[in-house]
């Protein structure tokens, strides 16, 4: 059974830095992983992936403020935001690629040629003016 556990969110005033983590278990490092987020009233969006060659997708809106990396030792996916911005105010969810057999918690995002089907339970990030 596939767990993800977020930790790591807060408040913190535009400009700020926090680092969020993933822990994941009943999970094999062979598929992507990623952060979502989801602000109230809005739809939820992709934020960041690492795919299993290392490589990684970024939202238009992140680029070049956030990173996405995992440690595979720890089963732990981390995402560092540095100058960050009001408009990053949401929920964020880790979330793992489901595998060929079609395995999921039942909500499905596809994004970056990626079926993502497993979700943590969020952790929220709030930034102030």
């Amino acid at each position: 059974q596939v767990q993800l556990v977020e930790s790591g969110g807060g408040s913190v005033q535009a400009g700020g830095s926090l680092r969020l983590s993933c822990a994941a278990s009943g999970y094999t490092s062979s598929y992507s992983m990623g952060w979502f987020r989801q602000a109230p009233g809005k739809e939820r969006e992709g934020v960041a992936s690492i795919h299993s060659d290392g490589s990684t997708s970024y939202a238009d809106s992140v680029k070049g403020r956030f990173t996405i990396s995992q440690d595979n030792a720890k089963n732990t996916l981390y995402l560092q935001m540095n100058s960050l911005k009001p408009e990053d105010t949401a929920m964020y969810y880790c979330a793992a690629e489901s595998p060929p057999n079609g395995g999921s918690d039942g909500y499905l995002f596809v994004i970056w040629g990626r079926v993502f089907g497993y979700w943590g339970q969020g952790t929220p990030v709030t930034v102030s003016s």
